[in-house]
């Protein structure tokens, strides 16, 4: 078994994490990342888990790979059943759904996020949008927030970017507080809200008011680059943790369900090359 294991799999290892044993979970569609931390969790800590694969809606689904594209039927392979999506939204509505998987282009400090449009006063950019990620944001118990792009490097004009925003342009999917600063209580919601965002800086939670804290950093990162990747003033833990990394049998069984290392399509060219020991268990 190997003795390292890259940041994608460390990624996936934390996102697995996140997942409790009997949850009912619905992982959206595209994501590699969060389609290989649902099967590490299924064959690790959470045996009892259910999801619902955002590609065909098919229950525990056991494909003898991860393919290239999410428009494939193996996807589907050994599933269970299938739900339809008025199914879907009524399984999250009966509050029956313990925990889905979102990102965005833009994750704000409350933990809303956007994947409509940029531009508040002028359309910048029109993104896909959200599939039902807003009603699903509202009624599924929790959800775990994450994207594979914090870095925020300065460009030719010396701004940056920012992933992760003091305020969304537009709030696609409701995290703690809405776009005119309300508390999600205020609003009766089924659904706690988001719980936990991982980057690939780093891993947070959400502290008492309802905004991004930071818990934990790769061994590679230092607080200051979290810091200046980030568009608001980051709120950090009192205690700074070393973030948990993967075993070599979980890394194994990343591997062994992503040999074409579909995965790493989804990270930096930079963040492709970054390497850290297994855990000992």
């Amino acid at each position: 078994m190997s003795a390292t294991c890259t940041l994608g799999e460390a990624m996936i290892y934390n996102l697995a994490r996140t997942v409790r044993n009997g949850d009912l979970v619905f992982h959206g569609f595209g994501s590699p990342l969060i389609q290989l931390a649902l099967h590490l969790a299924k064959q690790t800590h959470a045996p009892d888990l259910v999801f619902v694969a955002g590609a065909t809606y098919g229950l525990n689904p056991t494909p003898p790979f991860l393919t290239p594209t999410s428009n494939d039927w193996v996807l589907d392979r050994g599933a269970e059943c299938s739900v339809d999506i008025e199914e879907l939204f009524d399984l999250a509505a009966s509050g029956r759904m313990d925990r889905m998987f979102l990102s965005g282009l833009q994750i704000d400090r409350w933990g809303n996020a956007n994947v409509s449009r940029l531009g508040e006063d002028r359309l910048k950019l029109k993104l896909p949008g959200g599939g039902g990620g807003c009603n699903l944001s509202c009624d599924v118990d929790k959800v775990t927030l994450w994207t594979p792009a914090h870095r925020s490097p300065p460009g030719k004009d010396g701004k940056r970017q920012y992933r992760l925003v003091e305020r969304c342009d537009f709030v696609t999917s409701l995290g703690h507080r809405s776009a005119d600063g309300r508390p999600r209580s205020e609003f009766k919601h089924r659904g706690a809200g988001p719980d936990s965002v991982i980057t690939e800086l780093g891993y947070f939670d959400f502290d008492q008011e309802g905004h991004l804290r930071l818990l934990a950093l790769y061994p590679d990162v230092d607080l200051n680059e979290v810091k200046e990747s980030t568009g608001f003033e980051l709120r950090v833990a009192e205690t700074v943790a070393a973030i948990p990394l993967p075993d070599a049998a979980s890394v194994a069984i990343i591997r062994k369900l992503d040999p074409l290392q579909v995965h790493v399509k989804e990270l930096r060219p930079v963040d492709r090359k970054r390497s850290f020991p297994v855990a000992h268990v």
